[in-house]
């Protein structure tokens, strides 16, 4: 679930409940502040690391994957079923890998579990979601680190793999982040990469990854899967905004969570957003 100062920031809004956020789409500086900072406000007032250690919308196929899980993982499946479709694009084991935007950490922990990278590195500019992750998600191999996506502070060449999920259309500067992939790649490195865009800002998007000097091995659009994910987690991700979310701002909540209620989530059903996943490597 992405976070609603986030999809603010992002300068996305709706009328009615949410129409009290409006004025923020018109004024940048507000925006790119909120797209900032929202993930440490939501860490702090929304969720707890064992509501939400996943922020991504989801993934189902049809048939349904049902990739075997732990008890205690089986709640985020459709989360984790994202992570799970964007890494085995190719093997992770054994590689050194790095995780930008990692969020609330849920997904490293699983990969980390599940596909044995021989290190993974979670890196995200949310503060409180770093120390969060690095008291819950204590694995060996695992570790995280406080870094901005768009000046990531990593040597040259330094990482086999570099995984993104769900997070590029929030940064001011998505060029700059694809700059920084390809800089701490190794030859022969994977960029694996799940994201989505509004209808208006796929040209530059398509542009940027168009310039971007890595080989395309498969580009594939999710749109059907993410709303799948979508109906999976909706229930228990609507209980949690009843739960902690002030009354005032649910139906924000809602919208920017994209429930099956919600703009977003017909944008997503009809094509007006476009959800797509890449891998691409480093020749």
């Amino acid at each position: 679930m992405m976070s609603l100062l986030e999809r603010v920031g992002n300068h996305r809004f709706v009328t009615g409940p949410a129409g009290a956020l409006a004025f923020l789409v018109f004024n940048p500086n507000v925006g790119k502040f909120l797209g900032k900072y929202g993930y440490a406000i939501q860490t702090r007032l929304l969720a707890d690391n064992d509501d939400m250690p996943f922020i991504d919308w989801g993934y189902e196929e049809d048939p349904p994957m049902g990739i075997p899980l732990d008890d205690a993982d089986e709640p985020n499946r459709y989360c984790i079923q994202l992570y799970h479709s964007t890494a085995s694009q190719t093997d992770i084991s054994g590689k050194k890998v790095l995780e930008v935007s990692c969020g609330h950490g849920g997904g490293a922990a699983y990969l980390v579990k599940t596909m044995h990278p021989a290190s993974y590195t979670g890196l995200d500019l949310n503060g409180p979601g770093i120390e969060m992750c690095r008291k819950k998600h204590t694995l060996p191999g695992l570790d995280f680190v406080w870094g901005d996506a768009q000046k990531l502070p990593l040597e040259d060449e330094s990482f086999d793999l570099l995984i993104s999920v769900e997070a590029g259309h929030l940064y001011p500067d998505f060029r700059s982040f694809l700059a920084g992939v390809t800089r701490i790649l190794r030859p022969g490195g994977h960029f694996l990469y799940a994201d989505e865009r509004a209808r208006k800002d796929i040209p530059e998007w398509d542009a940027a990854l168009a310039a971007l000097p890595l080989r395309l091995v498969s580009k594939r659009v999710i749109n059907d899967e993410v709303v799948r994910g979508m109906d999976g987690s909706s229930v228990p991700i609507a209980a949690l905004i009843d739960e902690k979310v002030p009354k005032v701002l649910r139906g924000a909540a809602r919208e920017f969570a994209c429930l099956p209620d919600s703009r977003m989530y017909k944008a997503m059903q009809n094509g007006d957003t476009a959800y797509r996943m890449y891998h691409f490597v480093k020749d």
